[in-house]
């Protein structure tokens, strides 16, 4: 019995130790495909990142890259002693928290809705009504938002019976922008989770049934347990742009008097670079905003390897 078991046993070890080169001779096909994109990684997202030292330089266009001076961290000590800096982070952590707060869930929510649903053509109707606000273009969204918002004929106020602005108010603008996020993206997030419960034994469900379990244990003992590797994977790349408040929403809807809100590092990095050509400060600027999104990360990454440990991909 030994020898049959070794016997089982060895090709097993042998396969597993062969040579490195044996193996991609074997799966030549494989790795073919998967040179293409690893090569364009390379090439767009780790060949670019030499262009970060400019972030310790005074960087000068007639001087070049290497021609411009070195001069460690001072551009990091300008924006720290900025008077809008905190307010800055405060707003950026703020709009990011909440946003992941409140839209984390309604994917979630929303598929264990529609999985319930037995009638097909309802279900279909109601995922379309869902998803069609994904394929509308920022720029369109917060002109719907404008119109909906205006004080004269805007669909809220006529329903509130008030003529309030809501975008020149600070108090408004986080509500504004997590809403519209929701509205936005929420459908299009379902897809991976119904995906996911498409997948579910039936007999499980028929078994509970004839336990006598109602909908909701069906859905907590069943539904929620299917969907927690992918809660947590999909928390995780959501925890890795926590940062990376969406730029162009913030600034098409930010105006001079919701500023103590709505002014976050993105803009503030756009408007630096972009309008006032001050390429290293706003390079330093963005290199912190990234250094927090990689500790953020981690942060969420270790926390959820605590909560399922029994997970593969933490």
């Amino acid at each position: 019995m030994k020898k049959k078991d070794g016997a089982i046993a060895r090709p097993a070890m042998v396969s597993a130790g062969r040579p490195l080169k044996r193996r991609i001779m074997d799966n030549w096909q494989l790795y073919a495909m998967l040179l293409v994109p690893v090569v364009l990684t390379v090439i767009y997202k780790y060949i670019p990142m030499y262009g970060i030292q400019i972030a310790f330089r005074d960087f000068k266009a007639s001087k070049g890259m290497w021609g411009s001076e070195w001069i460690g961290l001072e551009w990091f000590e300008r924006f720290f002693s900025a008077p809008t800096c905190w307010r800055m982070i405060k707003n950026t952590l703020l709009l990011s928290f909440y946003s992941l707060l409140w839209g984390f869930p309604i994917p979630i929510i929303l598929a264990l809705m529609l999985n319930q649903l037995r009638f097909r053509r309802f279900k279909r109707a109601t995922q379309t009504v869902l998803y069609a606000p994904h394929f509308i273009s920022t720029m369109v969204i917060c002109g719907m938002i404008r119109i909906f918002l205006s004080p004269s004929g805007g669909l809220i106020n006529l329903i509130a019976g008030t003529s309030i602005d809501f975008l020149t108010e600070s108090s408004a603008f986080r509500t504004i922008y997590i809403a519209s996020g929701i509205w936005q993206d929420a459908g299009w997030g379902i897809i991976v989770y119904m995906a996911t419960l498409a997948n579910v034994d039936t007999s499980l469900y028929e078994a509970a049934k004839v336990d006598g379990a109602s909908m909701f244990q069906r859905i907590l003992h069943i539904d929620v347990p299917q969907l927690s590797s992918i809660m947590v994977l999909n928390l995780i790349m959501s925890a890795g742009g926590l940062m990376n408040v969406g730029f162009e929403k913030v600034w098409l809807l930010q105006t001079d008097l919701n500023k103590a809100a709505s002014d976050v590092i993105a803009v503030y990095v756009y408007q630096q670079g972009i309008e006032n050509a001050k390429y290293s400060y706003s390079t330093a600027v963005g290199l912190f905003n990234t250094a927090v999104n990689i500790v953020l990360l981690m942060a969420v990454n270790k926390m959820a390897s605590k909560i399922s440990e029994d997970t593969s991909f933490v």
